[in-house]
């Protein structure tokens, strides 16, 4: 049975762009804002509320990844680091009570939650620079 390659570029294309969408769109809101308010500004937690670019984007570069045979573990393991590091930031600020208030900011709760999302932002970028190196391949290979 012969691969369907135009998909396999669709899918490897559509996942990195979907999970680069978090951190260039944190970026651009950023730059926009700053320039509109002549501050600089910018929203640390946005990339986690673009999480469904990145669940869905990272889904489809494993798809594209198992599909080819190439980069199909890491792939799988950043998207475990995605998706487990947001729930775990998530985690720590409701039992800590960071989310609801009752324990005001700045100490270690917040110290943690920040740090658990750092990581997740992270594995976004090494699953976008892994979606890339995919595309790359799949783009070489037909030469």
């Amino acid at each position: 049975m012969k691969r369907n390659i135009l998909l396999d570029k669709i899918l490897a294309i559509t996942g990195a762009v979907m999970v680069w969408l978090p951190i260039a769109g944190t970026l651009i809101f950023s730059v926009i804002g700053s320039v509109q308010n002549h501050t600089f500004l910018f929203d640390y937690l946005m990339p986690a509320e673009f999480f469904p670019f990145a669940i869905v984007g990272s889904g489809v570069l494993l798809w594209a990844g198992i599909r080819v045979r190439y980069l199909a573990r890491p792939i799988s393991w950043a998207l475990d680091g995605v998706v487990g590091l947001l729930l775990l930031s998530q985690a720590v600020a409701v039992f800590t009570g960071l989310a609801n208030g009752t324990v005001s900011g700045g100490g270690w709760q917040q110290t943690l939650a920040t740090a658990l999302l750092a990581g997740y932002v992270l594995s976004v970028i090494i699953m976008g620079v892994l979606g890339i190196y995919l595309v790359k391949k799949l783009f070489k290979k037909t030469r």
